[in-house]
């Protein structure tokens, strides 16, 4: 008899996209139709992602009301509709492996995301979203730089975004940078002198940072607060020699084949590093979750990617675990106040437990009111035109929770492990007009710059 639910900590299995059957649309459906059996009879994601709502609406206005009234073409409203936040996964499904209902709902959309791309369903637009490698190598271009940023705010580029590449004309975008991220690290971490790495019983005592796309072309900023951080507290740190995107983009879109082309450029320089004793961190958690979860899944057989997901570590896991080796400098003079922090879905499914609010709550004068809940953003998935309104939506619950802290009264400031989640959150938040005293929103800062700052460091 099959039991309810399960006690078991959740496991998941070798994606199989290389198999004989993966891409096999039949297949596939079948398979979606069995777990779209049990969600229905379930329905406890129901206050997640668009996908289940999407689903029991089908079932409930079908000839049936079961999932055999549902028209099968109808299944690719559900894919479209999942953003592989995984917090179903995570956080709600009690069938997931090792339970012998074995649901595994994000990887069962991935594969059905694959069979769409692979079908030529992807449009020019969103799969120029998704090259971000492409629309960053402008970032640092003197003049381009600012004409591109100053083009991308005016209502006629916008209408025209919309219309041929399907980006909302309301959903805010990142600025490329004036310089990139990575040559002016390197520059830093050549010149600096660096002190001899100490390796504590939990932590290498040497760290490489894989700088990330956004981080990169976009917010270099936050890229050069992590170095302070690292410096500050004598770990020796280099840049990844060389990177690529890390695939996630292309991944939301079941583009198999280019996650397999970033990994194979990837993981052979990552490799060196986690053999020459590095630590290897990345400011993005989608990025670190990459390497961490969906690269390993993908190569469950290949050496250097797992030794690459064991030492792949997000910033504030490796702060935390470096405070618990007592290497950690923990006198900060400047407080911080009232922080409204979001713990962005990706950093969830890591499964490290809430780092980033601890090295925060050691700041003196300072008040962390932590929140799990879904910011809406989703990768690409909030700027498009189709989904933005949407997205918005979804965070709505999230941004007025934030917007009253646990003390009383609006933040001193709202931030997000994820950075284009804080500014989907700032943006929510002049959307609704949750406003501090003075009138305005309250600013919007990357956790590792509120450590930065807490540090006195400029």
């Amino acid at each position: 008899m099959a039991r309810e639910g399960s006690l078991e900590a959740p496991t998941r299995h070798p994606i199989d996209w290389k198999g004989a059957d993966y891409y096999n649309e039949e297949s596939t459906f079948k398979e979606m139709e069995r777990i779209f059996d049990i969600c229905h009879g379930c329905r406890r994601c129901v206050s997640l992602c668009g996908s289940f709502p999407t689903l029991f609406d089908l079932v409930d206005n079908s000839k049936t009301m079961e999932v055999d009234g549902v028209d099968k073409k109808d299944y690719w409203k559900v894919v479209d509709q999942c953003y592989l936040c995984d917090l179903c996964y995570l956080t709600k499904c009690p069938y997931v492996p090792p339970h012998e209902w074995n649901l595994d709902f994000p990887h069962t959309m991935l594969r059905a995301k694959a069979i769409k791309f692979k079908k030529g369903e992807v449009g020019f637009g969103e799969k120029l979203l998704a090259s971000t490698d492409v629309h960053g190598q402008f970032a640092g271009i003197p003049i381009v730089v600012q004409t591109v940023n100053a083009v991308n705010k005016t209502k006629p580029a916008r209408a025209v975004m919309e219309s041929t590449l399907g980006v909302h004309k309301d959903a805010w975008l990142p600025e490329l940078a004036t310089k990139k991220f990575r040559p002016a690290a390197k520059k830093l971490a050549k010149e600096s002198v660096m002190s001899a790495a100490v390796n504590g019983k939990l932590t290498p005592g040497k760290v490489v940072i894989f700088a990330t796309c956004y981080v990169n072309y976009n917010e270099p900023g936050i890229g050069h607060d992590l170095l302070k951080v690292l410096k500050h507290n004598n770990i020796p740190y280099q840049i990844v020699e060389k990177e690529k995107c890390c695939g996630m983009p292309k991944l939301e879109l079941g583009d198999l084949e280019s996650v397999n082309a970033s990994k194979e450029a990837n993981i052979p320089v990552l490799a060196r590093y986690a053999k020459e004793g590095y630590a290897i961190l990345s400011a993005v958690p989608s990025c670190t979750l990459m390497f961490k979860q969906e690269i390993p899944l993908m190569y469950p057989q290949e050496t250097d990617v797992q030794l690459v997901k064991e030492a792949m570590w997000d910033p504030f896991e490796y702060l935390s675990a470096r405070k618990k080796d007592g290497l950690l400098k923990t006198e900060f003079p400047v407080s911080l106040g009232k922080i409204s922090y979001q713990m962005p879905c990706h950093g969830r499914v890591q499964n490290i437990g809430k780092k980033t609010e601890e090295i925060l709550k050691l700041v003196p004068g300072t008040s962390v009111h932590t929140h799990e809940r879904c910011s809406g953003h989703a990768g690409t998935f909030g700027v498009k035109k189709d989904y933005h309104e949407q997205a918005m939506k979804i965070g709505k619950p999230l941004f007025k929770k934030m917007a009253e802290h646990k003390d009383g009264g609006s933040p001193d400031v709202i931030t997000s492990d994820c950075p284009l989640g804080g500014h989907h959150i700032a943006q929510g938040f002049e959307n609704n007009k949750l406003y501090n005293p003075a009138g305005v929103v309250p600013p919007q800062k990357h956790p590792l710059t509120l450590v930065r700052e807490a540090y006195g460091l400029s």
